[in-house]
């Protein structure tokens, strides 16, 4: 039995969002950009990619620059 790997999301509109794959990916993206259109502007949000022991990896939202 393999074991899946679990992607979770860390902060902004994400925030709570757990992903699960069959497997761990051979390159993951070292930044998931999250582009909410609503009915108002264009909102861009940047997670950045961390690995995190008890999950596989998480991915943090860019802290505004």
């Amino acid at each position: 039995m393999s074991q899946q790997y679990v992607v979770r999301f860390v902060g902004g509109p994400l925030d709570g969002r757990v992903d699960t794959l069959d497997r761990l990916p051979t390159q993951p993206l070292d930044t998931v950009t999250h582009v909410h259109l609503n009915d108002g502007p264009k909102i861009v949000h940047h997670y950045d990619l961390q690995y995190a022991v008890e999950y596989g990896c998480e991915y943090r939202v860019r802290s505004a620059e």
